[in-house]
C-alpha cells in the first residue's frame, strides 16, 4: 500500500464520516430557532409565551449570575461544556468502521470483522474439533477475543488455543497487530446434566 491513492481509499473504507453527530447537532440548533422564532411571533402578536417570552427570557438571562445561586449556574455551566466537549471530541477525533486492513502489497484490501471472527471461528472448530455453535469470536480495532464452551468432560487447553488463533491470524497479515485473548468457559453442573 505504497501510493497515496491507496492509502486515500483505504482511509476511507476504514473511518466513518461524522454525518450521525453532524445530524444531531443541526436537528438540534433547528428546533432550538425554530422555538426561538414561536416565542418572538407570539410575543410580537401579543399572545402568551409557550414557555418564556423573549423579553422575559433575556431579562432571566442577564439576571442569572445574580438571581440564581452560584452552584446552581456553576452546574449549568458544566453540562454545557461537557455537551460542547462532545461535539468538539466528534469533530476532531476519527470514527472507525469495524474493518481490518490486509497486508496485500500494492493492492489495498480491507476486511470486516465479521469475516475475520467467522473465518477464525472455523478454524479452532476444525483445530480443537469443538462444535461451531460452542465458539465465539468477537474482533475490535486491537484484540480478538476468543471465548471456548467445551462440553462436560471434553479437556481443552487454554494455550493451545491461543497458539491455533495466533498462528490463523498471523496468515491473516492484518496490517496492525491485534492481541489475543482466550476464555475457557468450564460447564456448570446443570448444563452437564441437561
Amino acid at each position: 500500500m505504497s501510493t497515496p491513492a491507496l492509502r486515500r481509499v483505504v482511509r476511507r473504507e476504514t473511518h466513518s464520516p461524522r454525518t450521525v453527530a453532524v445530524f444531531v447537532a443541526v436537528i438540534l440548533l433547528v428546533l432550538a430557532l425554530a422555538y426561538i422564532g414561536l416565542e418572538i411571533t407570539l410575543s410580537l402578536a401579543s399572545q402568551p409565551a409557550l414557555l418564556l417570552g423573549p423579553a422575559a427570557g433575556w431579562a432571566w438571562l442577564v439576571g442569572l449570575p445574580t438571581a440564581q445561586p452560584a452552584g446552581l449556574v456553576i452546574a449549568g455551566s458544566v453540562v454545557l461544556a461537557l455537551i460542547g466537549l462532545v461535539f468538539v471530541w466528534q469533530a476532531v477525533a476519527p470514527g472507525r468502521l469495524p474493518k481490518h486492513v490486509l497486508d496485500a502489497g500494492d493492492r489495498a484490501v480491507v476486511v470486516d470483522n465479521g469475516v475475520i471472527a467467522s473465518a477464525l471461528a472455523q478454524h479452532l472448530t476444525e483445530e480443537t474439533g469443538i462444535a461451531r455453535e460452542n465458539i465465539t469470536v468477537g474482533v475490535g480495532h486491537r484484540s480478538v477475543d476468543v471465548t471456548v464452551r467445551p462440553g462436560a468432560g471434553i479437556p481443552l487447553d487454554r494455550s493451545d488455543v491461543q497458539a491455533a488463533a495466533e498462528a490463523e491470524l498471523a496468515t491473516y497479515r492484518l496490517a496492525r497487530p491485534v492481541r489475543t485473548r482466550v476464555r475457557i468457559e468450564t460447564p456448570t453442573e446443570k448444563e452437564g446434566e441437561l
